[in-house]
């Protein structure tokens, strides 16, 4: 009973098939913390962008000179 037992324990241990799967889900989840980084920092950029032409479009003449 217990080589049958230590026999089942290394097969679990030597068992690589789902390995692979488990190595994307991790790069899937570090292409999104990434990801949501970069989309902070470029939203905060536009935001900022906006708010500076925002104040530029403000201080030009509407009507047309004749």
């Amino acid at each position: 009973m217990k080589i049958k037992k230590a026999n089942r324990i290394e097969g679990l241990l030597s068992d690589e098939r789902g390995l692979t799967t488990v190595e994307y889900i991790i790069i899937l989840c570090l292409i999104a913390v990434v990801g949501f980084a970069i989309w902070k920092k470029f939203g905060e950029t536009v935001k900022q962008k906006v708010g500076g032409a925002e104040g530029v479009v403000g201080t030009l003449p509407t009507e047309s000179a004749p």
